[in-house]
């Protein structure tokens, strides 16, 4: 699961640059070529759109330890999302006001406030694409090191129950020895309980050969 988030998210990384770049493009181009480039960035975003609820559906599945950040990355990729999306609008709007612009003005004023305008927006679209870009590279890094904690704790819960499982074995063997310890002390109580009874036995038998024979001299005489 965590590696089909992952894919989603290089995805995500992958589009938005390809539709940030497109936003700077709208501007400067015109008739056919710039209503198609609108009706690319329309698909891509909604298929950005598609997949960040594909990347919702995930998480939903996740483990309760990685929900949070994964959830928190979600809201930044929506809000992100969002963000190109008015600059898209912002982007076609702003097409519509050159336009008006450029008929109420001079060939030469118009010439250069489109150049003006034209050299603002590729440096403002030049600092987003590089904005996003070190975004990503940050997410990126915090996937990486997420990862990286997350295979550390694996380890250590695989060394522990390790651990857990020889002190196990140690246990069992210790009832082991504890039960041929009971055993071999219990048979050595029978054995001396056994060898008491015979040597009790044998001093009767031997007090009254004593006492028979005392009592068979005293007769005779």
């Amino acid at each position: 699961m965590a590696s089909l988030i992952q894919d989603y998210e290089q995805q995500y990384a992958v589009l938005s640059a390809e539709i940030t770049s497109d936003i700077g493009k709208i501007n400067r181009i015109s008739g056919v070529e710039r209503k198609e480039l609108i009706s690319s960035v329309n698909s891509s975003l909604d298929e950005v759109q598609e997949l960040l609820e594909q990347m919702q559906l995930e998480i939903r599945d996740a483990n309760a330890s990685n929900k949070t950040g994964l959830t928190s990355r979600l809201n930044c990729y929506q809000a992100e999302l969002k963000r190109l999306k008015q600059e898209f609008v912002n982007a076609k709007t702003n097409r519509n006001d050159t336009t008006i612009s450029i008929e109420s003005t001079d060939y030469d004023h118009m010439g250069e406030s489109i150049n003006d305008e034209q050299q603002r927006r590729l440096l403002d679209n030049s600092e987003r694409i590089e904005r996003t870009g070190n975004r990503l590279a940050d997410g990126y890094r915090t996937i990486l090191e997420t990862e990286q904690i997350g295979a550390t704790v694996l380890q250590d819960l695989a060394e522990q129950r390790e651990q857990i499982q020889r002190s196990r074995s140690r246990l069992r063997e210790t009832n082991e020895d504890l039960r041929l310890s009971s055993r071999i002390m219990n048979s050595m109580i029978v054995r001396s309980l056994r060898e008491r009874a015979i040597l009790y036995g044998v001093v009767f038998l031997f007090i009254v050969v004593v006492s028979l024979s005392i009592y068979l001299s005293v007769a005779k005489d």
